[in-house]
């Protein structure tokens, strides 16, 4: 079976809590995990999801680092020929400006599980065997 690995991270403060934007992406993954792991089954490959935290040190430094997804070593916006920008968001995060990701004109402040799955897929087609089958007989 092939691997999938599939990095999420995201900033949580010291009292363990997250943005409602990093929470909702959190969701979405926890769904499109489980359709992928069904779809991807038939052809050897098995996605795997690693889970990091940023402390918020780290995020003052660079708030672009939260809610960011690689997907087989990477960004998923080079999957999806996206642009990454940001916006305003919440209290946990202060008034920093985190990441929103565009997709053909449209920006998203949580990914949402259809974009997540096209990533994906496009990206699990790399890993497919195209070594020329044995032939009939």
């Amino acid at each position: 079976m092939k691997s999938l690995p599939i990095i999420w991270q995201r900033l949580v403060s010291s009292g363990g809590k997250t943005c409602d934007r990093c929470h909702a992406t959190y969701q979405e993954m926890q769904s499109a995990i489980s359709k992928l792991k069904e779809a991807l089954l038939p052809l050897g490959i098995e996605p795997t999801l690693e889970i990091r935290e940023i402390n918020e040190k780290s995020f003052k430094a660079n708030p672009s680092e939260s809610n960011r997804i690689w997907i087989a070593g990477r960004p998923m916006e080079e999957w999806l020929g996206a642009r990454v920008g940001s916006s305003r968001c919440c209290s946990v995060c202060g008034e920093s400006e985190c990441r929103t990701v565009e997709v053909e004109g449209t920006t998203f402040e949580t990914i949402p599980e259809k974009l997540f799955l096209k990533a994906a897929l496009v990206a699990s087609s790399q890993l497919l065997d195209l070594t020329p089958e044995a032939p009939l007989r």
